[in-house]
């Protein structure tokens, strides 16, 4: 096995680690794809479960990421350049179809940000700006999600991150927006849930962007 190829696999199975249905588990006794949205994702347990159990999810899924990234250099040698690459954008994929939940999961925001809090932060940051904004406007979590995803890699090319970086900003970016797909139909029909909104306990849950 070449180096790209451990490092890839590693990436893999690090964002595999199903880090919200173990938490749903310890914190709730529960399946995380029995309740909400279904979700293997943080914003289905904190919708779920509280946000201390998904605000642990959150912190645990974005480390994955940066730990696949972190790792790949020592694992691929002088293919180190591609591998971060390949390892990040295979962790997403990894949070995203895990083989440990029937590849199903989160819709990989947590993860992706994880991979680019280490290869592009000031990208990173400003995208994140641009979620902080956008869900101010439209009290949905899946609005900030979307938006911030569709302006990464135009920061990863403004910030001078490199083609490879936002290339990989752009592949995660539309994974994640392809994973809102039914989110992005509850936003032109009116019924996407807003954070804050009254008697939405079960609404909030199918429309949970899960991490």
């Amino acid at each position: 096995m070449t180096g790209l190829a451990a490092a890839g696999l590693v990436g893999f199975m690090l964002g595999s680690i199903p880090f919200s249905w173990i938490l749903a588990r310890f914190f709730g006794g529960v399946d995380i794809r029995t309740l909400g949205s279904g979700n293997v994702g943080a914003t289905n347990v904190a919708r779920s479960l509280g946000w201390a159990a998904g605000g642990a999810a959150l912190l645990l899924d974005a480390a994955k990421g940066s730990a696949a990234v972190l790792l790949a250099p020592r694992l691929a040698g002088p293919e180190a350049p591609g591998a971060t690459l390949v390892a990040g954008g295979l962790a997403v994929v990894g949070h995203m179809a895990s083989p440990f939940m029937g590849f199903r999961g989160g819709k990989g925001v947590a993860t992706g940000t994880g991979v680019l809090a280490v290869l592009a932060p000031w990208p990173l940051a400003a995208a994140i700006g641009v979620f902080v904004a956008a869900l101010a406007l439209s009290r949905m979590v899946s609005v900030g999600s979307i938006a911030a995803s569709a302006a990464l890699p135009l920061f990863a090319l403004w910030f001078g991150d490199g083609g490879r970086v936002a290339l990989l900003a752009a592949l995660v970016g539309a994974l994640v927006i392809l994973r809102h797909r039914a989110n992005i139909i509850r936003i032109v029909d009116g019924s996407e849930p807003r954070i804050g909104r009254r008697g939405g306990g079960g609404a909030a849950g199918a429309g949970g962007s899960g991490r």
